[in-house]
C-alpha cells in the first residue's frame, strides 16, 4: 500500500481542501451542495435550531451561494437527497438507498413496541391510499407505547417504524414536524427494486468504513465517534476492514510527522495529498463550523492535528459547561482560532452574538465580515453584540 508523508500543517490543509473550507470555493449553488454530500456520503441531521440546523450549517460553510431553501429543494422537490439512517439520522444521496437495505430489514424484523405497531400499520397504509401524506397529528392513535426516548403516542411510533423500514419516506417537514408518504411515490422504482449490493455483513462494514474515511478525509484505526452506527468493529473488526480496503487498493496510508499512528485516506484522493505534500498553499477563509460537522467526527484526531479540542456542550449541565449551550468552532485558514456562540432572533431579524472565545490572536475585523455573511444566510438584517 502506498504511503504519503505530510507535516501537520500539510495534513490540515489536505483535510480543509478536501472539505472545501480553505482557498476558493470548491462547491457552489445547488449542484455544489449535492456534490459535497456525494463526496462525504452523508451529513448528520439534528433538529435543534439555535443558529441553523446542523445540516444547514455544514453546507453554508462550504457551498458558495447556499441557502436553506436549496437543501429543502434537494430533499423534498428534486428528491436528490433523502433523510435516513447512516451516521445516526442523516441526509445522503438518494442513489445510495439500496446500500442500506440491511438497516431497513432489521427494522422490519423487529423493533420497539413491535406488536402495537403491527396492529396499527395497516390502518396507516390504508389512509395513505387516500391522502398525499400524513403526520402523527392526523392519526387518532393516542395509546402510549414504549419508544427509545420514552413513552410516546402510537401514532408517532407507527409512522416512524414504517419510515425506519423504508415503507414510508419523509414527504416534507414543517419546523420539527414530519409528514410521511409511501416510498413508492417519492423514490425511483429502480432504487426500490434494487437488490442489496452487499452480499454479506462484512462487505457492508467495509463500505461503511470507507464511507466514513471519505466523510472525514483522514482517519486512523482507533475508536472514534466517526464509527457510530457501524456494527462489528470491536475485537479486531475495524483492523480487518482496514486490511481488506488496503488489499483492494481503496485506501492509502498517510504518515503525519509528530503522530505515531498511521492515518488513511481514500485512494482516489492521492492527487490532492500529493498537491499539499508538494507545498500547495491556499487563501485563508473564516468560517463557522457546525457542531456535528463531518470534519469534527474524530475530535481526538482534530486535537492532534489542530491543537484544538471541541466538545458540543448542548447536553452538558449548564453549571458544568466550559463555554456555552450551542457553540460553533471558528476556522480561519488552516487553524481554529476561536469559538462563537450566536443565536438568531427571527422576529427581530437579528443575529445576536452572545460570546466569543479566542484562541490566541483576535481576528475581529474578519469575524465581523463572517458574521455578516452568517446573518445574511439566516435572513437577519442586523448583527448585534459585535
Amino acid at each position: 500500500m502506498k504511503t504519503i508523508t505530510l507535516s501537520k500543517e500539510q495534513a490540515r490543509r489536505f483535510l480543509l481542501r478536501h472539505h472545501g473550507l480553505i482557498g476558493g470555493h470548491r462547491f457552489e449553488g445547488k449542484e455544489g451542495a449535492l456534490a459535497y454530500v456525494r463526496q462525504c456520503g452523508c451529513i448528520q441531521f439534528d433538529p435543534i435550531d439555535v443558529c441553523g440546523k446542523n445540516s444547514e450549517l455544514v453546507l453554508q460553510s462550504r457551498v458558495k451561494g447556499f441557502s436553506k431553501e436549496v437543501l429543502r429543494e434537494l430533499l423534498y422537490e428534486d428528491r436528490a437527497l433523502v433523510d435516513y439512517f447512516d451516521k445516526n439520522l442523516a441526509i445522503f444521496p438518494v442513489e445510495d438507498w439500496p446500500y442500506f437495505a440491511r438497516e431497513r430489514a432489521r427494522f422490519t424484523a423487529g423493533g420497539w413496541s413491535f406488536e402495537a405497531v403491527e396492529r396499527a400499520k395497516d390502518t396507516v397504509l390504508e389512509m395513505l391510499k387516500e391522502r398525499e401524506y400524513l403526520s402523527s397529528r392526523d392519526l387518532d392513535m393516542d395509546e402510549k407505547v414504549s419508544w427509545p426516548w420514552g413513552a410516546t403516542r402510537l401514532s408517532r411510533a407507527v409512522l416512524e417504524t414504517l419510515y425506519f423500514r423504508g415503507e414510508l419516506c419523509i414527504h416534507h417537514k414543517q419546523g420539527t414536524g414530519k409528514f410521511y408518504a409511501p416510498a413508492s411515490r417519492l423514490l425511483p422504482g429502480a432504487l426500490l427494486r434494487a437488490e442489496d449490493p452487499h452480499p454479506n455483513a462484512e462487505d457492508f462494514r467495509d463500505f461503511l468504513v470507507l464511507r466514513r474515511i471519505g466523510a472525514v478525509g483522514l482517519l486512523w484505526n482507533k475508536a472514534s465517534d466517526a464509527w457510530l452506527c457501524v456494527d462489528g468493529l470491536k475485537g479486531g473488526g475495524r483492523a480487518a476492514a482496514f486490511q481488506r480496503l488496503a488489499g483492494r487498493g481503496q485506501i492509502v496510508t498517510v504518515r503525519v510527522e509528530g503522530i505515531e499512528e498511521p492515518l488513511y485516506a481514500r485512494a482516489w484522493e492521492e492527487a490532492l495529498l500529493r498537491e499539499v505534500a508538494g507545498g500547495a498553499d491556499y487563501t485563508p477563509r473564516m468560517e463557522l463550523i457546525a457542531p456535528l460537522d463531518c470534519l469534527l467526527w474524530d475530535r481526538n484526531l482534530i486535537e492532534k492535528l489542530f491543537g484544538f479540542y471541541y466538545r458540543w456542550e448542548i447536553y452538558t449541565p449548564e453549571k458544568s459547561r466550559q463555554y456555552g449551550y450551542y457553540v460553533l468552532p471558528l476556522l480561519r485558514g488552516d487553524r481554529f482560532v476561536g469559538r462563537v456562540e450566536a443565536v438568531t432572533d427571527r422576529k427581530a431579524g437579528a443575529l445576536r452574538l452572545k460570546n466569543v472565545w479566542w484562541e490566541g490572536r483576535k481576528y475581529k475585523g474578519e469575524l465581523k465580515k463572517c458574521l455578516k455573511r452568517f446573518a445574511d444566510f439566516h435572513g437577519c438584517r442586523t448583527v448585534e453584540g459585535i
